[in-house]
């Protein structure tokens, strides 16, 4: 039983370790897959941290974490990342599969590539603190039986983002409490996020 948690992570943070934690948990998973995407495509309206920096932020962030594996198999193949596609190569290995990801990449997903492939290949996990209030209209359009390929994992909401990390990494301001310590000293060693 495997989960995959994909994103830019640029930078990882605390939520995203949260997340997996919260989906292995619930879903009794064996181990979560941290996939960096290697060309985002939905990102594409601004500069990201090079893919072997996020790479590198990704392994020091899970090192402690016996059931997390990093895999590069959206950096390692050229072109736009899908989520589709990288479920599908994963996949193929045999095992049941969830993509773990929060209420609004739900709400988003029928702009994602080939989001019927995507739900026909593996489950969802979806973070939410309250039980899901519905599947978006347009993803039922999509994929009628939806629902029955979702699986809640509760829990709270975390406030903490990316962008306000790259912030804080630029204007010198403390990021203990939300990132791991070693993410950090990557961050610092290669000069990310500074003007």
């Amino acid at each position: 039983r495997s989960g995959i948690l994909g994103g830019t992570f640029d930078p990882p943070h605390l939520g995203h370790l949260a997340l997996a934690a919260a989906a292995r948990r619930e879903l009794a998973l064996d181990r979560v897959l941290f996939v960096p995407a290697g060309d985002p495509w939905r990102k594409g309206d601004r500069e990201i941290a090079p893919a072997e920096a996020r790479r590198r932020m990704v392994q020091a962030a899970i090192e402690p974490l016996a059931w997390a594996q990093l895999s590069t198999v959206e950096l390692d193949r050229p072109g736009p990342s899908y989520s589709a596609e990288t479920a599908r190569r994963l996949a193929a290995d045999g095992g049941e599969w969830w993509l773990i990801l929060g209420a609004d990449a739900l709400a988003d997903l029928p702009h994602w590539h080939e989001p019927a492939t995507l739900i026909a290949t593996v489950r969802l996990a979806v973070a939410a603190r309250e039980p899901l209030d519905g599947i978006p209209a347009a993803l039922l359009a999509l994929v009628p039986d939806a629902a029955a390929r979702i699986d809640r994992v509760p829990m709270p909401e975390l406030a903490v983002a990316s962008t306000e990390l790259r912030e804080r990494v630029r204007d010198g301001r403390a990021s203990r409490h939300l990132i791991a310590e070693a993410t950090r000293e990557v961050i610092d060693e290669l000069g990310l996020y500074r003007e």
